[in-house]
């Protein structure tokens, strides 16, 4: 994964949930995209329908149930200001599963932006571990 020249966490940490959300998203279906490639060749459309139904919001909210015992506390803090940021979901979204994975993806923006990939893979990686598994 190309590797950003990491920022100061101070600094970081005075970025908006929404931003680091927005990175997040990318970097998380960057993930998604990889993980399935590495399971074997298929055909793009299937691998495109696959990324959209773990990337959705629905998925992710299912995926990160159970998972903020795994955070620590400034992820914690990190979570909850991307749950609680005032956006506007997407109208085919549930509002819980949307503001759920905004929070995740924020984490994942922060974690990224920070330069910890290995704490980034780890927590990617427990949330699709947890995909099929019942809630």
């Amino acid at each position: 994964m190309l590797m950003p020249e990491a920022i100061n966490e101070n600094e970081l940490r005075q970025y908006s949930a929404v931003v680091l959300a927005f990175v997040g998203d990318a970097v998380f279906e960057l993930l998604v995209r990889s993980r399935l490639v590495a399971h074997g060749q298929r055909k793009v459309k299937e691998l495109h329908l696959d990324t959209v139904s773990r990337v959705k919001a629905a998925s992710q909210a299912k995926m990160v149930q159970g998972l903020s015992s795994q955070l620590t506390e400034v992820e914690q803090e990190i979570f909850r200001r991307g749950r609680n940021a005032k956006t506007s979901p997407p109208r085919h979204a549930d509002i819980s599963d949307y503001r759920l994975s905004t929070g995740f993806e924020a984490v994942l923006g922060y974690l990224y932006l920070k330069g910890d990939m290995e704490r980034l893979q780890y927590l990617a990686n427990l949330a699709l571990d947890n995909e099929d598994k019942p809630v």
